[in-house]
């Protein structure tokens, strides 16, 4: 009989290996010889990506050498050494523009597989699409920014999934690694999606729900905690909680720093699982951990999970672990940048910390904990510690190689090199300045090293230092380690071209008075390539105000490296100057792609959709009517097709969940639901715009004249919703008398509880009037009339006022408010209506007595009179 090629591959994926796969004497491998060849370049592959991931993520060291397994000829040997081969591996993992990092160990290892995998033909085999797509995960992790990976390698993992469908572990793997992905180059709204599926597919049930519970060692009465109750599904195979073994993250395997693919291995004694050391608090307040006094959580009552009790939950799978991991990734994306969210995420690593069942998984959960705890007074001190201890565990064997592997292409594990990146920040977060400048510089991150010097206030340091490097006066490690040996002038400028277009650039940013120099000789030495390069640029011209060349710039900067939203958003504000609208429509379409939280670039793509034609083109000749008076392009305005002003008002309203405190954007989004004739959300806007801006404006927040065309629209029972006056257009967007009662009540609450409790004005006053009167509500809107006339200049006019305009002004709303109390007068009960006139007009006349050679002044005696008379 063959070897089971399917069953070899899923070991492969899982890394655990099965000992029936082998242990048949009469399985030769020659009987499969129509797979063996991809079967052989498989494992290899896997071999080395393993292998290059030992030595950078999961530790321990490994005890070979990439030239111990490449069979190199005698004169090819002799040529080749292990630190050309490092040039060169770095120098060709570099990809999109951006340069991979320069101390990776044995970056050969990675390029290996990233060869096997993608240059050689895969015909029978299935799996290679998903050691593709992880081979692109960790390249991604290696790059110095994320870049768009091809989009044939999530495409092509489809069949594969149906494929594993009847395997809910797999399922979930699979999906949850794609979702991985997805979160890293900044797609988290499809991140969230894979996530969410990859729970379903391994049939993990979670509630994030409340408990009562202390989280204070002198805390006296109970209050609602936040928890997370999850429960894996009974699996069966031996890796339920119930027979946890040390070895069961890992079967297969030794200790002794080699990766072992597919090394069979003994079961081990069941035992505590060997996992990094967890520090305690040590807190005079705070607990280790919230204590819930409740048996059971506050859910809904028809909750699956009502049964769990939240003191004492039973322990997750370890592939649930990882995706519960995920999961609180995704509140981060998902969520703003403030304590509630990290409130929200601690629940989930909570969860995880608590029930320790692989070496890699809970080291994954301790940093995340570190994170959200690098914030807090209290927690500041063990976050720091923790991480440092994350970052000395990776060299100990203190578990075993396969056991570490086996989960972490599901998590986001950062590298060697990152993780001891974020421990120096978090020492310069606290003022350990000079520790982290130790550990910048070991790593030979020289921009983070410059931004140390720049905190110092030393920025001549900063500059001498990439001087230095650029001019050979101090040496990055890998080319000490070149010195003194035959190498040719061109080699190591094709070795270090990346690097040093990016210190060229670094250059550029401490020198502005020789910056475009910098930038354009980094362009050059990268050979067109550099990314970084073309963002300076394109950022020089755009601060001077050189739009076009910016534009270009811009333009190779994003065909590069099209992820970074940055990017995009500039060449779309330069596309703007230059009256690019197409243009800048399209960037900043790209820009909420990126990042659909952009609240900025939504605010933008409005302010374009309104100066587009139907086809996203200009409107006639906007270009010149933009440089017109202002006249001119109101005119221009006019002719915005609907389509595109309803396409503005989408995009405002998108960008305002995300930037709810804007006024400026409530103040567009306003104007353009009055154009369209979507009053409610007029309505809504202007409340937003009063609550924020009427403690520092007064009453000049309220748009009055909006505020006029909403009461209209009530009172009429229709608005203007077309500038075109499109009838069809007008009446698609109101919906007749429904929509307009339904108004009413949001207007008359705009006055009453948002407006006139902050602000007044005659105006206001007089708009409240109005809707008060199509309510028939005449005694209110008598009042409102009084008020506008008591806040107008006839009402605050002091006795000798010498403006002679204002007092004619006055004088014609003191006749405005006769006739107002003539009116409504007779409808009010008990109202003496007459006295009130009467009142009014010889209050105004006693403080107004200079005017009295005026010939206004015959008004209000004609007008006295003419009251007396119908007292009479």
């Amino acid at each position: 009989m063959g070897l089971d090629v399917r069953a070899i591959e899923k070991a492969l994926l899982t890394g655990k290996w099965n000992d029936e796969l082998t242990t048949s004497a009469d399985a030769p491998v020659v009987k499969v010889a129509h797979n063996v060849d991809e079967l052989l370049r498989l494992t290899c592959a896997v071999a080395c990506l393993h292998a290059f991931l030992q030595v950078n993520w999961t530790g321990p060291d490994l005890d070979l050498k990439p030239l111990d397994v490449l069979a190199l000829g005698p004169e090819l040997s002799k040529l080749v050494d292990e630190d050309l081969l490092h040039q060169k591996a770095v120098a060709e993992l570099a990809y999109g523009g951006e340069p991979a990092y320069h101390l990776a160990k044995h970056p050969i290892f990675l390029l290996l597989a990233k060869l096997l995998l993608l240059d050689t033909p895969f015909q029978h085999l299935q799996s290679v699409p998903w050691w593709r797509l992880r081979a692109w995960r960790i390249h991604e992790q290696v790059l110095d920014e994320p870049v768009a990976v091809p989009e044939d390698v999530l495409r092509s993992l489809g069949p594969l999934l149906d494929e594993f469908a009847s395997e809910p572990d797999m399922a979930g793997r699979l999906l949850l690694e794609q979702g991985l992905l997805e979160h890293y180059v900044g797609h988290d709204k499809s991140a969230a999606d894979y996530f969410v599926r990859a729970a379903r597919a391994t049939q993990l049930e979670y509630e994030l729900t409340g408990a009562l519970g202390k989280r204070t060692k002198f805390q006296q009465n109970d209050v609602t905690q936040l928890v997370l109750l999850a429960e894996s599904r009974q699996r069966g195979d031996g890796s339920d909680a119930s027979a946890e073994t040390s070895n069961d993250a890992g079967e297969g395997g030794n200790n002794d720093g080699t990766t072992a693919t597919t090394t069979p291995a003994t079961p081990a004694p069941a035992s505590t699982p060997a996992i990094p050391e967890t520090l305690p608090l040590n807190d005079d307040t705070l607990l280790e951990q919230t204590a819930f006094t409740s048996s059971s959580a506050g859910g809904s009552s028809g909750s699956r999970l009502g049964h769990i009790d939240p003191a004492s939950q039973p322990a997750l799978h370890p592939l649930d672990q990882c995706i519960l991991l995920a999961l609180c990734l995704n509140v981060k994306n998902l969520s703003p940048a403030h304590g509630l969210t990290a409130e929200q995420m601690a629940p989930y690593v909570a969860r995880v910390v608590a029930h320790p069942r692989n070496w890699t998984v809970h080291t994954m959960a301790l940093l995340l904990r570190s994170r959200l705890e690098a914030h807090r007074t209290r927690t500041v001190e063990r976050s720091t510690l923790q991480l440092q201890a994350l970052v000395d565990q990776m060299p100990t064997a203190d578990s075993t190689l396969a056991e570490r592997l086996l989960y972490v292409h599901e998590l986001v594990l950062p590298s060697k090199w990152e993780m001891e990146k974020e421990l120096a920040l978090r020492f310069l977060s606290i003022g350990v300045v000079k520790s982290a400048l130790e550990i910048f510089e070991r790593l030979e991150l020289w921009e983070e090293v410059v931004k140390c010097w720049q905190a110092m206030e030393r920025a001549d340091k900063a500059v001498a230092i990439v001087r230095d490097l650029l001019e050979g006066r101090k040496a990055e490690a890998d080319t000490v380690i070149t010195r003194g040996k035959a190498l040719s002038a061109s080699r190591k400028q094709v070795l270090d071209a990346a690097r040093e277009a990016k210190l060229w650039c670094l250059l550029g940013d401490l020198e502005p008075e020789h910056a475009l120099e910098h930038y354009t000789r980094a362009w050059e030495i990268s050979k067109e390539s550099s990314g970084r390069a073309m963002r300076s640029l394109g950022g020089y011209y755009f601060a001077r105000g050189n739009y076009p060349d910016a534009i270009t710039c811009l333009r190779r900067a994003v065909a590069i490296n099209p992820l970074l939203s940055r990017s995009w958003f500039v060449l779309g504000c330069a596309c703007v100057r230059v009256e690019d609208w197409e243009g800048a429509r399209d960037a900043f379409v790209r820009c909420v792609t990126i990042d659909d939280e952009d609240a900025e670039s939504w605010n933008n793509l409005a302010s374009v959709y309104l100066r587009m034609g139907e086809a996203g083109k200009m409107t006639g000749n906007a270009a010149h009517e933009a440089q017109t008076k202002a006249g001119a392009a109101e005119d221009a305005g006019k002719r915005v097709p609907f389509s595109n002003k309803l396409l503005a008002f989408r995009a405002l309203k998108q960008g305002l969940k995300y930037s709810y405190d804007n006024w400026r954007m409530w103040a567009n989004y306003m104007i353009v639901a009055v154009d369209i004739g979507e009053f409610s959300e007029a309505c809504r806007a202007l409340a937003r715009v009063v609550e924020e801006r009427a403690a520092k404006d007064g009453a000049a927040c309220v748009d009055e004249d909006v505020l006029d065309k909403l009461v209209d629209a009530v009172t009429r029972g229709s608005g203007e919703a077309s500038t075109e006056g499109n009838a069809a257009e007008a009446s698609a967007s109101t919906s007749g008398t429904t929509a307009a009662t339904g108004l009413e009540r949001r207007v008359a609450d705009l006055f009453e509880r948002t407006i006139l409790p902050r602000v007044s004005s005659p105006r206001i006053f007089r708009a409240r009037a109005r809707l008060l009167t199509a309510q028939g509500r005449y005694e209110d809107a008598l009042n409102a009339h009084l008020d506008a006339y008591r806040a107008g200049p006839a009402g605050t006019i002091e006795k000798g006022e010498t403006d002679g305009d204002k007092w004619r002004a006055a004088v014609g709303e003191v006749e405005e408010i006769v006739d107002v109390l003539r009116n409504f007068g007779p409808r009010v009960a008990g109202f003496n209506w007459k006295l009130q006139a009467r009142s009014i007009v010889r209050t105004f006349m006693g403080r107004t007595r200079d005017f009295e050679d005026e010939p206004e002044w015959a008004r209000l005696t004609a007008l006295q009179e003419e009251i007396r008379r119908e007292e009479d």
